[in-house]
């Protein structure tokens, strides 16, 4: 059978017109009923990575979240929430993100994701075994709940990289600097989704991100909500919208690969695909690695010379150090020069492993992600 991915226009953020999205969404895919029972405890997954307004795009919008919740209600199933982002507290960037208002007000508990359980998986195809937030552990299942944007290492971050956030903050680091590669990551990625099977994944593109996402995009209206039991399919179809060959995503490629989804057995349900088609979508279409060739440019030479770095703009720059304590590398990639905070800090890209963790919670927009001259001569 096909995969089904159900997409519904919805043109704002009003409250009824979300409601009636959602419901029509879920519906699509045989009604709620289908993803809970009321004996579970239901985990909602969002996207939160730092916590920031609604308006700058980050995550799902606080009315999509209510939204879903509210229709998981009548299963009369058990209801919980939580993320962990990056950087920072979980619970503040859910209070900044203005998710946490809505779970207080239709009682939803905030899960655990500060502490870990060890998880065996056997039947991983590059990790064995995983730390998973104690709140992830111990549900029943995960409704997944991310957003449509763009992102400097597996190029957007949608269904398949939103359960990254069900490994507690700080461990993210160690599973970036033993998988330094877009390809190695992402197939951590796809081994994730398949241990913990999220029961459904949403996707909230009533306005996206392009351009520096995760964090310092562009705002872009989309006018879409989606929904899929498949996360392969479901980043299929953001690709095809957004004029991004599925084929340059290395998490849908090793997604489709590992049997966690598919490509090409795609069912579309609800509005139509190309009624939603952003064809100049600001998003990284270079046939380039993201991160490091296999080829001889993996060399050290020819990867300082041709690779992909992040680079600040001192301009936009404020000191802050967050790039420096986010820096999974020991010892760190960029730091600090003899005039202290007076100037900004310095990459050391021998070191530097391209996972663009500085980039993506840099809560200024001063780093942004580069191809140096020769790497451009090379891959245009």
């Amino acid at each position: 059978m096909p995969s089904k991915v159900a997409l519904v226009r919805c043109p704002s953020y009003d409250h009824e017109a979300v409601e009636q999205a959602v419901a029509c969404g879920l519906e699509l895919l045989g009604g709620v009923n289908r993803f809970a029972a009321a004996s579970e405890q239901i985990l909602f997954k969002p996207n939160i990575l730092t916590g920031e307004v609604p308006e700058k795009c980050i995550g799902p919008h606080p009315e999509v979240f209510r939204a879903v919740v509210k229709k998981f209600k009548e299963t009369g199933a058990s209801l919980s929430f939580g993320d962990s982002p990056g950087f920072g507290n979980p619970q503040a960037g859910a209070k900044r993100a203005g998710l946490m208002a809505v779970a207080d007000e239709l009682g939803v508990e905030w899960a655990d994701f500060t502490n870990a359980r060890e998880i065996l998986f056997p039947d991983g195809r590059i990790i064995k075994k995983f730390q998973i937030a104690e709140g992830v552990a111990s549900s029943d299942c995960i409704i997944s709940i991310a957003k449509l944007k763009t992102h400097a290492l597996t190029r957007i971050t949608g269904a398949i990289k939103n359960t990254f956030g069900c490994i507690p903050g700080a461990r993210k680091a160690e599973y970036h600097s033993v998988l330094p590669t877009a390809a190695l990551f992402s197939k951590m990625l796809v081994d994730l989704n398949r241990l913990l099977k999220p029961r459904l994944y949403i996707m909230d593109g009533i306005m996206a991100m392009e351009g520096n996402g995760p964090r310092n995009g562009t705002p872009r209206q989309m006018n879409v909500l989606l929904f899929s039991e498949d996360p392969v399919a479901l980043d299929t179809a953001v690709c095809r919208m957004i004029n991004l060959d599925p084929g340059l995503v290395e998490t849908i490629k090793y997604g489709e690969e590992f049997g966690l989804g598919t490509t090409s057995e795609i069912e579309f349900i609800g509005d139509a695909l190309d009624s939603f088609y952003k064809m100049d979508f600001d998003v990284n279409r270079s046939h380039a690695k993201t991160t490091t060739d296999t080829s001889f440019l993996s060399t050290s030479i020819m990867r300082l010379l041709t690779a992909p770095r992040p680079t600040i703009d001192p301009e936009a720059c404020t000191r802050c150090g967050q790039c420096v304590q986010v820096c999974p590398v020991d010892p760190k990639a960029l730091s600090w020069t003899k005039e202290g905070k007076d100037a900004p800090p310095v990459y050391d890209y021998g070191k530097c492993i391209r996972c663009y963790c500085c980039q993506e919670m840099c809560p200024f927009e001063a780093i942004t992600v580069k191809v140096p001259f020769l790497g451009r001569i090379i891959h245009q």
